[in-house]
């Protein structure tokens, strides 16, 4: 029975559940009683000063948790599994050294931007160059993207090398960093999180698994990866930690992702992406991290040609606050895009081939 992609997936769901269960109230008390508390910016809401003192760096009990349930699960002969892991915990450990600086000198300003993107980069750069140039893909599918709409086998579009290493490096960071700036509400950031992530176990499973004698990425023209379904089983680690993880940090929330989580979240979807061949279809899956990207941009940007501002404040869930939103409604309503985001997804991916 544990030979079958499909039971390790549901276990390895079930497990960091658990584990996030059992290790979070502990936590939770042992991050108040050494005043690891979330410090909060000057000029944000003004709702936002109860939370002020709230536990954060809660992101390092979701890596725990998905961690241990992929060594726990997943066949560690798989290249692909330990590659996502190390962009995981890499990414992870560059958030814990900015939230550990934001709290211990009690202000915003943790690890300098230019030296978190480093990393990142650095971290990245690796995982990918080993994903490209190593048999972790199969050769005939290695450099060659799969846009939506169009059949993989039918409709082959490749990139150099090197190309697709710097835009591979492109997307992780792009996701990780899109990710961290959505973590601004109670449950905004998990939500959407939890969406994609069982989002791209679907598709993992699609590119990577054979029923029988049925190819299921021939039948729905995806790229078929070999071992992918390996990833599958990582996804549902996500998606079980990160359910685990919105028990405490719905709202009022009781412990914060930090930057610990939300980097190394973004991180591993963005690798997953790459592995399936489905980096594509990221932004159209990942819409709401998009969009608070987006906004972010277009905010600083604007305001550094004119001194003006386009939204009230940035990113833009912030701008809803501004509006006089609820903070609940704002999470649900972004939560339901994001499932939008994600079926959209699917479908441009999977049925229009």
């Amino acid at each position: 029975m544990f030979r079958y992609v499909s039971t390790r997936v549901g276990l390895a769901t079930l497990t960091s559940l658990l584990i996030t269960f059992m290790i979070a109230p502990r936590f939770i008390r042992r991050a108040r009683a050494s005043q690891l508390g979330e410090v909060i910016r000057e000029d944000g809401p003004a709702s936002h000063a109860g939370k002020r003192g709230t536990p954060t760096m809660g992101g390092a009990l979701i890596i725990l948790a998905l961690v241990t349930a992929t060594l726990l699960w997943c066949d560690l002969r798989s290249t692909l599994v330990w590659l996502a892991l190390l962009v995981t915990v890499g990414f992870g450990a560059i958030g814990f050294v900015d939230d550990y600086l934001k709290i211990s000198r009690k202000n915003k300003k943790g690890l300098p931007g230019r030296l978190k993107l480093l990393g990142q980069f650095v971290i990245g750069g690796v995982a990918v160059i080993w994903l490209f140039t190593s048999n972790a893909l199969p050769a005939d599918v290695r450099l060659r993207l799969a846009p939506p709409l169009l059949n993989f086998e039918k409709f082959p579009v490749s990139l150099p090398l090197g190309l697709y290493i710097a835009f591979g490096v492109f997307v992780l960071l792009a996701e990780s960093n899109a990710v961290n700036l959505t973590d601004g509400l109670d449950g905004l950031a998990i939500g959407p999180v939890i969406i994609c992530s069982f989002t791209f176990l679907l598709l993992s499973y699609a590119a990577g698994t054979t029923l029988r004698d049925f190819n299921i990425a021939q039948y729905l023209g995806v790229a078929p990866v070999h071992g992918a379904g390996e990833l599958a089983i990582f996804c549902g680690a996500i998606g079980g930690a990160g359910i685990g993880f919105l028990w405490f940090n719905t709202h009022p929330a009781q412990v914060f992702m930090g930057d610990v989580g939300a980097l190394a979240l973004g991180g591993a979807l963005g690798f997953v992406a790459l592995a399936t061949k489905t980096e594509l279809s990221l932004p159209i899956i990942g819409g709401v991290f998009v969009l608070e990207a987006v906004s972010d941009i277009i905010q600083v940007g604007y305001y550094k040609r004119t001194k003006k501002r386009i939204f009230l404040m940035a990113p833009i869930h912030h701008h809803f606050e501004k509006l006089g939103w609820p903070e609940s409604r704002i999470v649900v309503r972004f939560w339901i895009v994001s499932f939008a985001c994600a079926i959209l997804g699917l479908i441009l991916t999977l049925k229009l081939r």
